[in-house]
């Protein structure tokens, strides 16, 4: 049996093993697919150790994405350019970094972006491979982020521009952790975005998810435009890490499908 599993630190929230699990049998595959929550200190240790273990590769969330192409032996040029990783693939001894979230995100919003403002939330991770997707597809990319000097830093990194302040966007990606809390209410969200005062744009992309519309999809949906959510854009990147590591096209359908039932 083949192992494949998602390594973050924290990773209960993630659902990702439900998806994946629903790939696997839709195709007749023996593999198992499994949470794996590693702390900072131990994720290079730990992802040598996969490669060793009978793993054929893991997906990389949070806090992982930017060390992950560090430890790789090799990268994919969209992990060589946006510098950040959230797919490990171990094979012949070897670890090859990709990353998936960029044309994960481009597939999920199924529209053409090219001469459109795009505003990015975040500088992490997820903020990079949005920025770097957004900005290939011809879209006029600002990056914002509540520390402002790394998104000042990522912005001249990408030869995109900083956004000192969230402003007018026809699609906005919100790349954050914010809105992760089920706790957090929608004025605190929007405070903690910056977004207070501002209306929803004509697109909003919340890569995040959980077990109800986090604050920012509800503050999105009373606007006019359309909204895209973090479990589509899930599907989307995860169809592409199941590709990878299998060598099959995807089963996109039984793994959204997987997503509904599970929520």
């Amino acid at each position: 049996m083949a192992l494949a599993g998602v390594v973050g630190y924290p990773v209960g929230h993630s659902r990702s093993p439900a998806m994946m699990a629903a790939a696997f049998l839709e195709l007749g595959l023996a593999w198992r697919y499994v949470r794996l929550p590693v702390p900072p200190a131990l994720f290079e240790e730990t992802a040598r150790a996969l490669a060793g273990s009978g793993y054929a590769g893991v997906n990389v969330t949070i806090p992982h994405k930017l060390s992950a192409p560090e430890l790789a032996d090799e990268a994919s040029p969209a992990a060589e350019a946006i510098g950040a990783a959230n797919t490990l693939s171990f094979a012949d001894g070897r670890i090859r970094a990709d990353n998936t979230d960029a044309a994960g995100l481009i597939a999920a919003l199924g529209e053409p972006v090219a001469g459109r403002r795009a505003l990015v939330l975040g500088a992490g991770g997820a903020g990079r491979a949005s920025a770097w997707a957004l900005r290939e597809a011809g879209a006029e990319v600002s990056v914002w982020n509540r520390t402002p000097g790394r998104a000042a830093a990522l912005a001249a990194e990408l030869g995109v521009r900083h956004a000192e302040t969230p402003g007018p966007s026809d699609v906005l990606v919100n790349a954050t952790s914010v809105g992760l809390m089920p706790a957090l209410d929608e004025d605190d969200a929007l405070a903690a975005l910056g977004l207070e005062g501002i209306a929803p744009p004509e697109t909003v992309v919340d890569l995040v998810y959980g077990d109800r519309p986090t604050p920012l999809w509800s503050w999105a949906s009373r606007g006019d435009g359309r909204v895209v959510g973090g479990l589509e854009v899930l599907v989307r990147q995860g169809a592409l890490s199941f590709e990878l590591w299998t060598g099959q096209t995807a089963p996109v359908d039984a793994m959204r499908h997987a997503l509904a039932g599970d929520a």
